[in-house]
């Protein structure tokens, strides 16, 4: 009987026929497998779903979506893998275009750029190596582990922001890179480029886990060695200017505001963090996974942010009057990266521009796969579609996004993304507040529950607090579109960004509250 035969449950609920065995973490915890599921139960029966999955299967495609990951079926790479994922996935022109956007939109000196992205960044990324530890122990998704803190309900609320962000990105990032292709051949119509990112990311989610760590375990190089040849070519143009330090309240709105764009892309990846870790063997240390996950996240973020920073003021010479900011209006941050590596290279510098462009790729992939999972999570009717279909159905929607974006509402589009961002800080302040509260650590989880209604919390003190959450993100926010009245008091003109620190604040306090109340009542 397959998946969608009438009387068929949810897949994840299929019992495996193989014994319900476990393992020992690396504290010598006995970590059952009781709710997994095997690997041969997605191609069990002749119904649509049976089939396609035994169709993929042959091609080498995964087929396991939100299903728990059973011990046995963990594979063996190296710890390292888990840090080139992230390492790949920020060696990207996407984040050298953060640290670029401190001079021409908030008009931060370079110091304090510098400042502010490494605090920021560090801080930023805790919370996805933390989360990256839960993947090898428990086997979940985030999105599926996310059931533990927002309940079996409530976390469709959160799937739903996080395809909101997933797809949201892809379509931000897709454009950046069609601009690059643009800066290289003015003729190359922005929907060519969107269409040739995509399409090779599509490739490489297809088939899923193992191939999208391959990919990232070795993008990264050749993006390094480009942003290398910037730097040399950079310092040796001369062009770099210390732009000096603000004062006063405009200079503490404009680092409050450019310290929210730089922690919202670094913590960003927080709502993905276990789906790369689950095939990691139960018994991987878990400081090992969060020191890996650190490592890779932090050496991208900082070495291309700041590196952003630094060739974006030259965009301040002659009093404004020069081919970066020339470059930079003309095609965005493709053209200021034009301005510097081309006049000098040539064709060469032109060559490096179509790789920075494709690194779009690797900066996309965790996007794609992950937004797939988001999908299933919603319905049971969407989890019996397999993950390779929504992974090709994401794609399509971002790409229809962004291609009228490309020439249109590309601002527009990034403002939103902006905007939803905070949601991020309000899931980590209930998941958090869970955890150290009412989990107090990793023994107070029973992956065997992850799909049982009546036994995970019912979920109401966490959609409650997500509400006052964005109430803060609300009260601190300043965006192009609206500025809320405690971030009118961080700032002059424009305010000063504080929603990500209320919404934070906001949703811990009162999860931390309402969940005493909702589990002395329901005893869950």
């Amino acid at each position: 009987m397959g998946a969608f035969s009438k009387k068929q449950a949810d897949v994840e609920a299929v019992p495996s026929e193989k014994p319900v065995y476990g393992t020992e973490n690396d504290s010598g915890e006995y970590i059952p497998d009781e709710g997994a599921v095997a690997a041969e139960t997605f191609v069990l029966g002749d119904s649509w779903y049976a089939k396609t999955q035994r169709f993929a299967g042959k091609f080498g495609v995964e087929q396991r979506g939100i299903e728990r990951v059973p011990s046995d079926e963990r594979d063996t790479a190296h710890i390292s893998q888990v840090g080139t994922m992230w390492l790949s996935a920020n060696m990207v022109v996407s984040s050298f275009a953060i640290g670029a956007l401190a001079y021409p939109i908030f008009y931060l000196g370079f110091v304090d750029t510098i400042l502010i992205i490494l605090f920021v960044n560090l801080l930023g990324i805790i919370p996805v190596a933390f989360f990256s530890t839960f993947g090898p122990r428990f086997g979940l998704r985030q999105m599926v582990l996310s059931r533990f803190f927002f309940g079996y309900y409530g976390v469709k609320v959160v799937a739903v922001f996080n395809i909101l962000a997933c797809v949201g990105w892809s379509a931000v990032n897709v454009i950046v890179g069609a601009q690059l292709f643009n800066a290289v051949n003015s003729n190359m119509p922005g929907w060519a480029g969107i269409i040739l990112i995509a399409a090779a990311t599509f490739l490489i989610t297809l088939f899923g886990y193992k191939v999208v760590h391959t990919y990232e375990r070795y993008s990264w190089i050749p993006c390094f060695i480009i942003f290398l040849i910037v730097i040399g070519e950079f310092a040796h143009s001369g062009h770099f200017s210390n732009i000096p330090m603000g004062v006063g309240l405009s200079e503490a709105g404009s680092a409050l505001s450019f310290a929210a764009s730089v922690f919202g892309f670094a913590t960003g990846w927080t709502s993905y963090a276990a789906d790369y870790t689950v095939y990691q063997p139960v018994g991987r240390s878990r400081k090992s996974v969060f020191i890996w996950t650190y490592a890779g996240l932090a050496f991208p973020l900082l070495f291309t942010e700041m590196l952003g920073a630094a060739v974006a003021t030259a965009m301040a010479a002659n009093e404004g009057n020069n081919v970066y900011i020339d470059g930079y209006h003309s095609s965005g941050i493709g053209g200021l990266l034009a301005a510097v590596i081309v006049p000098p290279l040539g064709r060469f510098g032109q060559f490096c521009l179509v790789v920075l462009a494709l690194s779009i790729i690797a900066n996309n992939c965790p996007n794609i796969y992950s937004v797939s999972l988001s999908l299933q999570l919603l319905a049971r009717v969407s989890q019996r579609v397999p993950r390779f279909v929504w992974t090709f159905i994401g794609t399509l929607i971002y790409c229809a996004i962004a291609i009228p974006g490309y020439g249109h509402f590309e601002s527009v589009l990034e403002n939103f993304m902006l905007l939803i961002a905070y949601w991020l800080a309000i899931y980590e302040g209930i998941a958090v507040s869970e955890h150290v509260f009412y989990k107090r650590g990793m023994t107070g989880y029973d992956p065997s529950i992850y799909m049982d209604k009546d036994k995970l919390p019912p979920g109401i003190a966490a959609i409650i607090a997500f509400c006052f959450g964005i109430m803060g993100a609300v009260l601190g926010m300043a965006q192009v579109w609206f500025t809320g009245p405690i971030g009118k008091l961080c700032g002059t003109t424009y305010g000063g960004d504080v929603g990500f620190e209320l919404a934070f604040g906001f949703a811990a306090t009162s999860y931390t509250v309402l969940r005493y109340f909702e589990k002395k009542h329901f005893g869950r």
